[in-house]
């Protein structure tokens, strides 16, 4: 008979995940780092007290924000390719309820989270409880079952024992690279202290094996097939690639057989940017090259990439009447997207049976020089875009849509002088090669995925398919934890940094160095783009003040400089590259996290190259501008692919 230990439902769940190890091509690797968590009366006494009497070697950090915390601890997961965690756990009601967004961010990135929300008491005795959400009509019904549509296991342990499946199978979850994305345990606060005799072997050490299916025989060949027809085929390189670092076996495939490749915002960074045939980002938000070649392909050959409609520019970039696409995925789900010809298996293992079989064939692609004629286009203008420079009052930005006030306004109000695209350029010929970036939501990543290049891997930390605001300063954090000895900032839009800059203070508890660039140009620059492109005013989209009805007055100045200092950070305001250069050569010798505000002119951000997107327009309006832009959505939809 197997021997027990009594103890806590929390402090079972302490010992359990303090034992967790996964296991990837030999390598053996702790899986949970610790927990991070916000103290609250649902958890403070309950989990608390078995973080606080036998945490094991879990660590255990504060956050500020239960969806900042939850950021960090997804970028961590990510930055350390899946195979380390940090578990987040929360109090009742709206603490619980502040990670839901980070459980959708993390589920639609196939990222591994485990969330620990606290719930109502199981004997319902106290009802209702502090901070408890009643519904009439179900009272098992609390603010947890809002996590259900956000996550790829939920759970609520109403009884101490069920804790062991529940974990177990969060961990199934979690480990499993077709699955993964956020895990819901919900902790109802009397069950959290209640104990029970566990049996040892709960305890015991589990390695959770990540292991590499190629896809099967019958699909290889299918792949094949399609692909020995191509003349002109294409490679997308997704996230998929970087999680199974499988970058250098891609590249070493595009090389062999002639095939450039195009990267998604998860997938960059997980070949090399110099790589002959890299073209950079692909899409809504893709180079000149990546966009053009992808237009003319005959086969697509998508690797790891859930194929959003920013990859394919709403399923209009392929423009060619026979296109046909492969998709290599460990995912069933996402294989079957465009009507592909599926291989479904691990990135690597799978590109390299591949390979093997088109190495047989003894194929070659037909491109002559195309692809060389593309990037060299593309270089031109990103020398351009390096370059662009405030000229006075004569200043034309690139996007020409815009309120007359804007810029005169803003240069006068901030003295500001920088164009964001210079900026871009400043920073990465500044920083270090090997330097991490992150970025979010916004036009950053516009410009990001378009004129960032990195030899790192890895080195391009970006948060897109949520495209969750808020998420950059958070993420620097989980980075850092994940590449201690790496030098990392983030690009963060002062949109994004006023919806959530709160775990600065985490960062400063923590002792950790990092950069945080905030573009300051006075709103939500990219949405007003989309909207006046579309025929519609500057609405709630500048930061203005109001004139009781709408915001339309004058710019509202924001020293973001200011604010790092109230939280003890190094700061600087830049005005020009030449202080933002200055600024960042100083940051390298400090010890503390340092924090740039740039005043970034208003409309200096990239756009177009070849893409379109759809989006949901007014089909009526008075405006004859809403008119006309209805029209060239229209148009746009009658040339894309239904599905």
């Amino acid at each position: 008979m197997a021997g027990t230990m009594r103890m806590t439902t929390a402090q079972a769940i302490v010992k359990f995940l303090d034992n967790q190890y996964v296991s990837m091509d030999g390598i053996e690797t702790k899986f949970v780092e610790g927990f991070f968590t916000i103290f609250g009366h649902g958890i403070a006494v309950g989990l608390g007290e078995a973080l606080d009497s036998e945490p094991g070697q879990l660590r255990v950090m504060q956050g500020r924000n239960e969806q900042g915390m939850c950021h960090v601890a997804i970028a961590f997961a990510k930055q350390n390719q899946r195979r380390k965690i940090i578990a987040c756990a929360s109090s009742v009601g709206p603490g619980a309820a502040n990670m839901v967004t980070a459980c959708a961010t993390a589920t639609v990135n196939n990222i591994p989270l485990l969330v620990f929300p606290a719930d109502t008491f199981a004997s319902r005795q106290p009802d209702p409880v502090l901070q408890q959400l009643e519904q009439s009509s179900s009272l098992a019904v609390s603010t947890n079952d809002a996590f259900k549509p956000v996550c790829k296991y939920w759970d609520r342990v109403s009884r101490p024992e069920m804790v062991m499946t529940a974990l177990i199978n969060a961990m199934r979850v979690l480990t499993d690279p077709a699955e993964t994305g956020a895990c819901c345990i919900a902790l109802p606060q009397d069950v959290e202290g209640e104990s029970y005799d566990y049996p040892e072997y709960f305890f015991a050490k589990r390695v959770h094996r990540i292991t590499r299916p190629a896809a099967v025989e019958e699909e290889l060949e299918d792949a094949a097939q399609v692909i020995a027809q191509a003349r002109k085929p294409l490679v997308i390189v997704g996230g998929g690639v970087r999680y199974s670092d499988a970058g250098e076996e891609v590249e070493q495939f595009c090389q062999e057989f002639g095939i450039p490749f195009g990267e998604t915002q998860a997938g960059k960074s997980a070949c090399v940017s110099s790589h002959p045939y890299c073209l950079g980002g692909i899409g809504v938000t893709g180079t000149y090259a990546s966009n053009v070649i992808g237009r003319d392909a005959d086969v697509v050959i998508s690797i790891g990439s859930r194929m959003s409609d920013f990859t394919t520019s709403s399923k209009h970039l392929f423009q060619n009447g026979n296109v046909k696409f492969v998709s290599i995925n460990n995912c069933r789900f996402h294989a079957y997207k465009m009507d592909a010809v599926k291989a479904v298996g691990d990135a690597k293992a799978t590109v390299k049976a591949l390979g093997d079989k088109l190495r047989k064939m003894g194929y070659h692609s037909a491109y002559t020089t195309e692809i060389q004629e593309a990037k060299k286009v593309w270089d031109e203008e990103m020398e351009r875009l390096s370059g662009i420079a405030y000229t006075g009052e004569d200043f034309e930005p690139m996007i020409k849509a815009r309120d007359p006030r804007t810029i005169p306004e803003f240069v006068k109000l901030t003295e500001g002088k920088i164009t964001q695209t210079a900026a871009l350029a400043a920073i990465r010929r500044t920083i270090d090669e090997n330097a991490i970036i992150i970025t979010a939501g916004g036009s950053l990543p516009s410009c990001m995925q378009r004129m960032w290049t990195t030899d790192k891997r890895g080195g391009y930390h970006a948060e897109y398919g949520y495209s969750c605001m808020g998420y950059e300063i958070a993420a620097t954090l989980g980075v850092k934890f994940a590449e201690p000895e790496a030098e990392v900032y983030c690009v963060v839009g002062d949109s994004s940094f006023q919806m959530l800059h709160s775990e600065i203070m985490t960062i400063m508890q923590e002792k950790q160095k990092v950069n945080i660039l905030v573009f300051d140009n006075c709103g939500f620059g990219c949405i007003n783009n989309l909207e006046m492109n579309h025929g519609i005013g500057s609405l709630a989209t500048e930061f203005r003040y109001t004139d009781g009805k709408k915001p339309t007055g004058d710019l509202i100045p924001v020293s973001y400089a200011k604010v790092a200092e109230g939280y003890g950070l190094k700061s600087y305001t830049c005005k020009t590259i030449e202080e933002l250069e200055a600024a960042l050569e100083d940051a390298k010798t400090q010890t503390t996290a340092c924090l740039f505000d740039l005043k970034v002119l208003p409309k200096t951000m990239t756009d177009g190259y070849e893409s379109w997107w759809n989006v949901g327009i007014a089909t009526t309006s008075e405006k004859a501008s809403v008119r006309e832009a209805c029209e060239g959505v229209l148009k746009g939809r009658s040339e894309s692919r239904a599905y």
